[in-house]
């Protein structure tokens, strides 16, 4: 058998190299290279082997949760069929990519992580940032990337390498279990040489399948829906993963059942398409939610049912209401007591809609949906025009950028208020014109994602909405973007704090309380709504400034009409900073999340929305029963 000696370091780049993935005939390589930070634990191992493979890039990052994040979002602007390795070393840099870890996991996108790890021979431990337990000498910080990842392994051995990466690629490649893999390196053994397996570093496809569902569980399911009188479908993520968009415009179409998205799911169709319903849930319009409330079939693609879309279980309130769901994991296919149809979205919708060939839901049914639809864009309308005095307000900035901005761009954000309003309000006109980290909802987010998509098309303008508290937590890879030449447009919101959470707050009861970006007062930080209150003197558009950025001063909408032209112009990443409205919101529709209130308090307002919620709490529901009744055809 032919070999190579290599050090295990110099082993990984080389296999990572040579590593392809094909679907539906297209080929491409998995790994865009590696992002990483070098320390003691594997600047002389993985930094060493990457030096000397200048052809697989390394990509320089300021935080390691960041990097995580950018290789996160790369991976699903590219549909999962590629993605970035990420190094750090053992200790802070490690722990830094645990969050990462939990979003790509958490939101299904393949992230290869290979922190470095401590000595596998032991003999000069504790060594520096070794976390020790009077328990074990097999324990390290690297332990805790375990239940945030779909692989982990610690190769103690380099030989170990042989057997782990394949099984790293298994699960990397799994359109059903991908996630977060993560391969600890304990930083001797990157360095130790192995005479690896020649085939070991030759070329390997990975196909990416196609799975069909059952054949007996497609005709029954057929049959659901030719017997139901209200069907809706609820679009989440697993239509853009499978390029399965056309197809669902031709199933709805054709079928007249409308539809419905979830936050990942969200330009599953275009905004003006018919039957597009819009958001769901707790973020969702009032004709996805009206349409939910009295639907008697509900036909899942690509989703995991997270609590936003279900409204806490109240979404669906039809008594005999019925749970089809088509999607590539088994897990997520099963849930609500389903007919679980588990395979391709894009495959399983082609052969459903053989089964359903000249069936079409009631006319008055799809003039119903429409007129709801034609409805809530007049809404939309309304609250894109608002001109609202002293400081702009969040929806009409949304409109803005969506109006105003690159029609072919993609607008990315994950926490705060924003995700909850453009949910509702972001017309889509494209499968990418809308990037939400939703699964976490992860503060920080915004800018290393901003910088993933651009990777991954860097044609496309990226505009990325962040409030100031995300921008606080995390907005160094602004530095990145400079670095690296990918231009990104930030619109950053400025409401003085946490203005989702101060909004929740409020309707708990609690005033607010610990939500302000103020001075403390008597010793205690005031309540939201304190008249008083002081603002701290920070200058976020300053700070944009000294990170290398172009920066644009907004007061008003027209300002930020005009910077958005501006920037257009401009070749390098570019703020618009905007302070607004704390308490302009957008208005929910018709729908609740559970958020429990406390049972017991001496705040009267806290007591009247823990009765609020007690009532709306009996409205949640189970979806156990596997036996229904016959609906008569019609």
């Amino acid at each position: 058998m032919d070999t190579r000696r290599l050090t295990m370091a110099q082993a990984v780049i080389r296999f990572l190299k040579n590593q392809y993935v094909e679907r539906d005939g297209a080929e491409q390589p998995f790994f865009a290279g590696c992002f990483g930070i070098f320390g003691h634990g594997n600047v002389a191992g993985l930094g060493q082997a990457l030096q000397e493979n200048l052809d697989f890039r390394y990509y320089q990052s300021r935080n390691e949760q960041a990097m995580v994040h950018t290789a996160a979002a790369f991976a699903k602007m590219k549909n999962r069929l590629q993605t970035f390795a990420c190094t750090s070393s053992i200790g802070p840099g490690a722990t830094n990519m645990i969050t990462g870890a939990a979003v790509a996991t958490i939101n299904r996108l393949p992230v290869l992580l290979l922190p470095g790890d401590l000595f596998a021979r032991r003999n000069v431990a504790p060594v520096l940032q070794q976390l020790e337990s009077e328990h074990s000498q097999d324990v390290s910080v690297n332990d805790c990337f375990r239940p945030v990842s779909r692989y982990w392994d610690r190769l103690n051995r380099p030989d170990q390498l042989v057997t782990a990466l394949p099984e790293a690629m298994r699960v990397l490649t799994s359109p059903a279990d991908t996630g977060a893999v993560t391969l600890a390196l304990p930083q001797d053994v990157q360095t130790e040489a192995f005479d690896y397996p020649e085939a070991l570093f030759q070329k390997r496809v990975w196909r990416i399948p196609r799975n069909r569902p059952d054949r007996a569980a497609l005709i029954e399911a057929a049959g659901w829906i030719r017997q139901c009188r209200r069907p809706l479908i609820v679009a989440g993520g697993g239509v853009h993963y499978s390029d399965a968009n056309d197809v669902l415009d031709q199933f709805s179409r054709q079928t007249g059942i409308p539809v419905c998205e979830t936050q990942a799911g969200k330009a599953s169709l275009r905004f003006d398409h018919p039957l597009n319903l819009g958001a769901i849930g707790v973020t969702g319009t009032f004709a996805a939610n009206r349409v939910a409330k009295d639907a008697d079939l509900i036909i899942g693609i690509g989703t995991r049912f997270s609590d936003f879309t279900t409204a806490s279980k109240t979404a669906f309130q039809d008594p005999d209401v019925r749970f089809i769901n088509i999607n590539v994991a088994e897990f997520d296919a099963y849930k609500h007591s389903a007919l679980p149809l588990v395979g391709d979205a894009q495959a399983t919708l082609e052969e459903l809609l053989e089964w359903l060939e000249g069936w079409h839901v009631d006319m008055a049914y799809r003039a119903y949906c429409k007129q709801l639809r034609d409805e809530w864009d007049q809404e939309v309308e309304r609250l894109y025009a608002l001109r609202h005095t002293p400081l702009p307000c969040q929806s009409e900035l949304i409109g803005a950028v969506n109006e105003l901005g690159d029609p072919d761009g993609v607008m990315i954000c994950a926490a705060g208020s924003l995700p909850g309003d453009l949910h509702k309000l972001w017309r889509a006109r494209h499968p990418k014109h809308y990037h939400l980290e939703y699964g976490y909802s992860t503060m920080g987010y915004e800018i290393a994602g901003g910088l993933g998509i651009k990777m991954a098309d860097p044609d496309r303008e990226v505009y990325v909405l962040v409030g100031d508290g995300s921008y606080l937590m995390l907005s160094a890879d602004v530095v990145t973007s400079i670095q690296e030449g990918y231009k990104l447009t930030i619109v950053l919101m400025d409401n003085q704090g946490f203005k989702s959470i101060g909004g929740l707050s409020r309707s708990l009861g609690q005033e607010g309380f610990g939500t302000r970006y103020v001075y403390p007062q008597d010793g205690a930080l005031p309540g939201d709504d304190a008249a008083a209150a002081q603002p701290l003197p920070v200058d976020l558009a300053t700070n944009a400034e000294s990170l290398g950025a172009r920066v644009f001063r907004c007061q008003t909408y027209d300002d930020v009409a005009a910077a958005l032209e501006a920037a257009k112009a401009i070749d390098h990443t570019t703020v618009l900073y905007v302070q607004t409205d704390r308490y302009e919101d957008v208005p929910g529709y018709e729908s609740w999340w559970d958020v429990p209130v406390a049972e017991v308090s001496e705040m009267p307002a806290v007591a009247a929305a823990r009765a609020a919620w007690e009532a709306m709490r009996g409205t949640e529901r189970y979806f156990l029963e596997t036996e229904k009744p016959d609906v008569p055809a019609h």
